[in-house]
Formats: structure tokens, sequence, C-alpha cells
């Protein structure tokens, strides 16, 4: 069973938010096993919905919590096990569950704000860019893709000497702060538009 996960276009894996799991006492269980045959052979998850302590695998969740990959966490939202009794915990934890997706919601709300300001207007016309291509797509969507693949083209092209500029100028952990993204997403944006080896920076910075 594979983890729900939620992300966003613009932050990728930088902000991979889930549903965590806490036991009683606090800590983050291990993954739990999933036993897929008779013969033992299985899968290990993390999806918050196997945490019912029924299977002996996996233990019981005593509460659920909004977690991302950049290491933010959101409020606890304990599970009342009297009023779940034998349903299943996916079905009876959906609006803890949901309150969670909510929260981590709001968290890239605050990570857009605390990233480094476009311009209003700049962030109008890509507004209003990426609505014409939309409307193009009904009309002719072989017309659509060239225009896309012509935007993608200019930011090839206008994001070259930004990110050579930014390398010169500010350290890794300012880059990323700025664009909202981790170190690692950072180190591979910037490479890419720049054109270099992500592994040689900021080792030869």
């Amino acid at each position: 069973m594979q983890q729900e996960t939620w992300t966003t276009d613009e932050f990728g894996p930088s902000h991979t938010g889930s549903v965590g799991v806490l036991l009683r006492d606090g800590t983050v269980p291990e993954p739990a096993y999933l036993m897929m045959t008779e013969h033992g052979s299985g899968l290990t998850t993390s999806q918050w919905t196997v945490y019912d302590g029924r299977s002996g695998l996996a233990p019981r969740a005593h509460a659920l919590r909004a977690v991302c990959s950049c290491g933010w966490s959101g409020r606890e939202h304990p599970l009342d096990w009297e009023r779940i009794g034998e349903r299943l915990l996916g079905e009876a934890a959906m609006e803890p569950a949901d309150a969670c997706e909510q929260e981590w919601d709001e968290h890239t709300v605050e990570v857009e704000k605390s990233a480094v300001v476009v311009p209003e207007d700049v962030m109008e016309q890509l507004r209003r860019l990426g609505d014409a291509v939309e409307r193009l797509t009904k009309d002719s969507p072989l017309a659509a893709l060239r225009a896309a693949r012509l935007l993608e083209v200019t930011a090839e092209r206008t994001a070259y000497w930004a990110a050579r500029d930014a390398r010169c100028e500010v350290g890794l952990a300012e880059a990323a702060a700025g664009l909202g993204l981790n170190e690692d997403g950072a180190r591979h944006l910037l490479a890419r538009f720049g054109r270099w080896s992500p592994y040689s920076w900021p080792l030869d910075y």
C-alpha cells in the first residue's frame, strides 16, 4: 500500500506532505510490514490507515498530524478508539485526516509567502500566458503544445544568467530559502537552468 502524499507544482518534493502517525508515547512508528502471501512476503508502508493495532504488525495510532518532508509538522489530532470501534481506521478517521491536509495546505501558503517576491506585473503576465495556452488547447491542441514548448525555451534562455548570477551572489542555503525549496531542490534547479552539474555547487563555490 503506497503512502498517500501531497505536493504542489512549484515546490514539488521539497515540500511533500502526508498524514503522520504518533503513538501514545509521542514517538513516530516504524513503517508497517504488510504480508501479501502465505509465505510471508510483503511490503512496508507508512500509510496512516494501517496503524489500527489489529494486524499485529502495525501498532495502534494514538494521534494523527500533518507532516512535511521539510521537517514541519502540524498539531496533533487524538483518535477516539471507543468511537472508532471495529470500523476501518481509514473510514472512521477521515475528519482528522482531512484536517491534516488542510493544515499542510496552510503550511505551503506560508512557504510561498516566505519565498522571494516576484513582482505582481510579472505574476499577472504568467497567469495570462497560462490562461491563454489553456484556451488555445480547446481550438488547437498542437498549437497549445507548441506555445508551451516556446515557454520552456524562453524559461531556459532567460533563467540561464539568473542562475549563474545567483550562484555568484548567494549561498546555497539562501538560494533554497528564497526559492521555497530544500537545498537539494535548489541545487538541482539552479544547475538545470545554469547548465552545470548539480554536484559541482557549492563544492567549487
